[in-house]
Parts: C-alpha cells; structure tokens; sequence
C-alpha cells in the first residue's frame, strides 16, 4: 500500500498545481511551493513560465504595429529563424505561420529598442524553448521580452561587465582555477558568452534547457545564473586543470560542456548553485543589480571598472550585518591592512591587523603575521566568536594610493589560492561614514561598540572609545582576548621594526619632511634648450634638485597617470629577452617587478640605452619571451622617488613642460632588487641626455 500511495504523489502535486493555475490568480510564490523544485509537466510549463515572467493578462504589444518586415539585416533574420524552425517536427503549415510570428517579434523587438540584429546575439536561441510551448504570437513575444529584460545581463558581449563579475565570482570560490584560466588567458567571454546570452539553450537540449528554466525562472533571481555558470566550470575542474591541448581547444572544450548535462543532473546542478550561493556575499548582487532590469535604472549603474578589480568587494553594511546573524550565512574575518598608528587610532572592534607595509619592509615579520592572522581566524571560528569567519575580507584606508600596499597584501593571499578573499568597498573610510549615517544622533546611541580604539587616542567617530566596550563589559565570546590581543602584539612589534608610520587619517595627519627632486626643467621663454646651465647651477642633481630622493612619495598627485602611455601594437609586440639585453645599445639591465596600483606585480626588466629607458614583461606562459610594456624617453622623466620605508619600490613620473608648469603624462613603478645602483645608472645617463641637448 505504501509503494502505491508513493506512486501517486507525483500526479497528486500535478492536480494541486493544475487546479491552482485552472483557479485563476495564482502567484509565484503559490506556484513554487507546490512545485517544491520538482520537474515541469510539459502541458503546465506554458502557464507556469507566464506566471513566473509576470506576462499573465498582459497585451498585445505587436497590435499597433504595421508588419513590416524592413530593417536592413532582415535577410539575416529571415535566415536564422527559417533555421530554427527547421529543426522543429511539426506539420509544414503550423511552421510557415510560426516562422512569420517569430521573425516578426524579431524585427519588432530590434524596431522598438532601436538595436540592429546580428546572429551572434543568440536571441534564436532563446526563443526555441519558448517556441515549444506553442503560444501565440502576442504571449510568445512578451515572454521573450521578459526574459530580454529580466535575465540577459546588460553589455551581455565580449569584455562586458557581466564577464568581469563572473570572473570574479570564479576568483572568490575556485582561485585555482580562475588563476589557471587567467594564465592561460581564457576570460570568461571567450567560453561562457552564450551560456549567459541564451541561458545555456544554445548548447543544451531542449528537454534540458526547458528543465533548468523551470527552476531558474522560479527562483526569480536573474543572479542565480552566475551559479549555475559556475558550478558547470566546477564539475570540470579536474579536467581543465589536466588539459595539455592549446587555447583555441580549451576554450571549445569548456564551451560546449553544457551539452553533457543530462535531465538527471539538473537537481543536483541547482543543489550545488544554491550551496555557492549561500557562500557568496550579498554585496555581489546588490553592487551589481542594475546590470539586469530596464535601460533606465541602468542608467545608474555602479562606475566600477571590473576589470580592474582585484577581487571581489564587501560593502561595510554586509560586513557589520553578517557577524552578527546566527547560522551558516557568510561570516567575515576582517582584516585591518592600515598603518599601526590608524589602526590604533580607531578602528573595527573585530577586525585582526595585519600591516601591509611589512611585506616589503620585513618580508619574514609578514610571514608571521600571516600565519598568526590564519590562527587566530581559525580559533575565532571554532569559539564562535563574533569576529569568526571562514570568509577573509581585508579593509584599508579607503584612499587609493594608501591602500596600494594593501593590493599587494591581497595579491599575496589570491596568488595562494586562498578562497573566500574579499575587499572592503571604501575602506575604514566607508565604514566610518556608514556608521556617522546610521546613527544620526551620535555615537551614545548604538555604534561606539563597533569602532575600538588601542592607543589611548580619540577615534575619529568616537568619542575615546578603548579596549573594553562602552558599558565595561567584555565580549563573552573572547572577541578582544582572541584577536585584539594578538593584533597588538604584532603591531607593537612591527612599530618598533620600522622608522616612522605615516598617520592619513583626516584631520590627524601630520606633515613628512620631504626632499624635492624635480628635474630642472627648460626656460619657457627660451624652448630651443632644454636647460640651461643657471637652472643647473653647475652641479646637476646635487644639492637641492636631485633627480633621485630617499624621501617619501608625495601622497595627493591628483596628476598621477598610472598608465605607461603604450599604443596597443606596443603592447602586443614579444621579443626575445636575452636578444635585447645583448643589444650594443643597452647599457644597462635591471631585473624587476613592475607593479601596477591595484597590487599586482610582473617580473619584469628595465633596460637603458642612450636616450630611452624599457620596460620588458616577462611572459610566464613563453619563456625567455616579454612583451615590449613601455618604451620611455629619457628627458620624458621629471621625477623619480621611493619610499624611505621602501626604498626598493621606484616611482617614475613622465611629462613635458607646458605653460602652466609641469604636466605628469605617465607614472611606472618598479621594485628593483639594487634600486641604488639602477636609479644611479639612470641618473647619470639623464644627464648624458640633458648635457647633450643642451650642447
């Protein structure tokens, strides 16, 4: 009897959903607990899908449309809709009146949006599941439009935004994986731009796409694509990691791995998308959320570029929200990347510090610290601490050029492999503001207990808050025996280590003595020399305009370009390393690392000749190959610098002289092992430069 009643549940649901949607008024939310993530019959899909695509009781867009089939590439459109309903088993008259309705929605859709129709924007592709539930021409159209407006990402093309945002979800779950995808420079464009362009109906059957958008369009998130997306590279990971073939076969090969999926493995596909989505920040779709709706919200789109983030970023709400929920929702262990003396001002009551500048200043005391901060996260977790978490988000200053080193920090722990690595949108900066907005009528009513201060300083947004919590209770869960007390042995060791922290915070910071080393540049009145023998006053680079100064950087450049003023071709063009290191006219190699701003490093190497100085980067895939990354005149330099904390990291700043002074056009920074002697080297040929110029 058992075995009989469990042969008939599955018709029992089947009635319960049939006479809700005979009813009349059902809503998604109806819908989805009947269903429970069971699969679609077929003969119910059609009222489900309309339902789930909000398109019930809608009209017929196409009814004051004149018909006319015009547009320049209607050859085109012809073509691919006659392909498609090629591939369709139904009698030749059914086929000629949907293949006029679905050219039509085509040609209406591109007239009434103003966009001109190529094949490559997959939009045959999203029709065909639609075109098997064979509804009529007006409801067929409003479900394509939905589904164009609701779930295909804006900029839905090669480099498009919504490419960079699944890298950076890859990068947050599978470092390893996007990291070798990265090396061998497969982006996520070049596999998956028709998985996300047609909701992986160009590569799946159509019993399976029809499968994977039942339960896509109830979850109602267009962002659970993204998971979907992900968990396909996943379950190849073994084999794209094992691959030997070249590029242009990976790339097949992760392209069409959509076409194994099986109607089986469409639960398990959704189970698994659902556990990376419970592991990923809620900032990723509320950051991003205007990539899906209409054109006019877009508008408001966030200017991020990200395809120059470093990894995925946290907003500061998500950050103090997260910790303080119960269950297995995203947790962070923040770690503070500032300077001791900021970090001692003021700063998250939970957050571990982690001096950025150690990196470079004292590579072996950083190597400490991060196996400290990995402890102490790991002990956090299992006390249950409010400051635990299995996600590391790293917050700086919020002020760019701060925060370079701390880029330097996370490119440290993303080329580990380490999963879980965030950053915290706007830095210590943000946070502060976040907490001054929410709590309007000062710090007495709420926030104090979020910003900790260890030096016995006023935070900048509290007013004298210590160790110990406002009401001189101490957490329970050991937040500040765990990770404050840890954190302050490090920090204190690490101010002893260096010569002088430099505070940024606003309003506290204190001016730095610094050497001026401007190279002397021409008389304006007189351009036919670029300098004269006053301006040098006999002893180039000496005294007090010396072109190379041990002091530090000056921090605010608003004219700072970090760009290397290269032309694509120059970037593309590879040349052998050692061929031009033997050149007669290269007087000088410096083996190095060019670093950019956002952390990254490439070894590299600089070589000088007479009048120009390059930079070489090596090419990790070809070796004893680089790409020619900058070609520099030498009396193109008007600056070079370093940190007195760093003085192996090296500034250089290009430009010309114009009217109004100096106008910096490029700014390059190296970490060059002997930057005495190279910065010496350079010097010396500059002058050979001016010196001739002069003559």
């Amino acid at each position: 009897m058992a075995e009989g009643e469990e042969a008939l549940r599955p018709s029992s649901w089947e009635k319960d959903l049939a006479d809700a949607l005979e009813e009349g008024g059902c809503d998604l939310e109806t819908v989805r607990n009947i269903i429970q993530g069971r699969q679609l019959p077929a003969d119910l899909r059609a009222k489900v899908w309309k339902i789930a695509l909000n398109v019930v009781g809608k009209g017929d867009s196409l009814a004051s449309w004149d018909g006319s089939l015009d547009l320049p590439e209607q050859t085109i459109i012809h073509k691919d809709c006659q392909e498609l309903i090629d591939q369709l088993s139904m009698p030749e008259e059914e086929k000629s009146v949907l293949l006029l309705d679905i050219e039509s929605i085509i040609t209406f859709y591109c007239k009434s949006r103003n966009i001109k129709y190529s094949s490559c924007l997959g939009w045959i592709h999203l029709l065909k599941p639609l075109v098997h539930l064979r509804l009529p021409c007006s409801d067929l159209y409003n479900c394509f439009y939905a589904i164009m407006n609701k779930f295909i990402p804006r900029d839905c093309f090669m480099k498009g935004r919504p490419f960079h945002l699944f890298r950076l979800l890859l990068q947050y779950h599978e470092p390893e994986l996007c990291s070798f995808l990265d090396t061998k420079k497969m982006t996520p464009d070049s596999y998956a731009l028709n998985w996300l362009g047609s909701l992986f109906s160009c590569y799946c059957s159509t019993e399976v796409t029809q499968a994977i958008w039942d339960g896509y369009l109830q979850q109602a998130d267009p962002f659970f694509i993204y998971f979907l997306m992900l968990i396909i590279l996943v379950n190849a990971k073994d084999t794209i990691l094992a691959q030997e073939s070249d590029k242009e076969e990976m790339i097949k090969f992760l392209e069409t791995s959509p076409t194994n999926l099986d109607l089986e493995d469409i639960e398990d596909l959704f189970s698994l998308a659902q556990y990376y989505c419970s592991k990923t920040p809620a900032s990723f779709r509320k950051d991003n959320h205007s990539l899906f709706g209409s054109s006019l919200l877009g508008l408001k789109d966030d200017d991020t570029d990200l395809s120059q983030a470093l990894c995925l970023a946290v907003s500061v709400s998500e950050i103090l929200q997260a910790n303080q929920q119960q269950g297995e929702g995203v947790r962070f262990f923040v770690v503070d990347c500032r300077p001791a003396e900021q970090y001692n001002a003021g700063h998250l009551s939970t957050a571990f510090h982690l001096d950025s500048d150690l990196m470079l200043q004292n590579p072996s005391e950083f190597a400490q610290s991060v196996k400290s901060l990995l402890e102490a996260q790991k002990q956090s977790i299992e006390s249950g601490s409010v400051a635990g978490g299995e996600h590391l988000c790293f917050m700086g200053s919020g002020r760019e050029e701060e925060d370079m080193y701390m880029n330097m920090v996370l490119a440290h722990f993303l080329q580990k492999n380490k999963e879980y690595v965030s950053i915290a949108k706007g830095g210590f900066m943000a946070l502060q503001q976040h907490l001054a907005d929410i709590n309007v009528e000062g710090p007495e009513n709420g926030y104090g207990h979020w910003i900790a201060s260890t030096s016995g300083s006023r935070s900048s947004i509290n007013s004298s808050v210590d160790g110990d919590s406002p009401n001189g209770s101490s957490d329970g869960k050991g937040v500040k025996s765990l990770v404050n007390k840890m954190t302050v042995a490090l920090k204190t060791k690490s101010v002893n280590v260096k010569e002088k922290v430099i505070s940024f915070i606003e309003n506290t910071s204190t001016p730095v003595d610094r050497i001026p080393f401007n190279i002397p540049w021409p008389d304006r009145a007189s351009l036919e020399r670029h300098v004269s023998s006053s301006d040098r006053v006999g002893k180039p680079y000496r005294g007090v305009k010396p072109v190379f100064s041990i002091g530090d950087e000056e921090e605010y450049d608003t004219d700072e370009i970090d760009s290397s003023s290269m032309s694509d071709d120059d970037r593309k063009e590879v040349v052998n390393i050692q061929t031009w290191i033997n050149k007669p006219d290269v007087k000088y190699n410096f083996p190095c690392s060019e670093v950019k701003e956002n952390g990254h490093m490439f070894p590299s190497h600089l070589l000088v000749t007479a009048t120009h100085m390059y930079c070489l980067r090596e090419i990790p895939s070809r070796k004893g190959l680089a790409y020619i990354q900058s070609r520099q005149a030498l009396n193109s330099v008007v600056k070079i610098t370093s940190k007195k904390k760093h003085p192996e990291l090296i500034t250089f700043k290009y430009g010309n002289s114009n009217t109004s002074g100096i106008e910096i056009l490029a700014v390059e920074r190296y970490l060059i092992p002997n930057a005495g002697d190279a910065t010496k080297a350079i010097k010396q040929q500059i002058m050979k430069v001016l010196d001739a110029l002069e003559s």
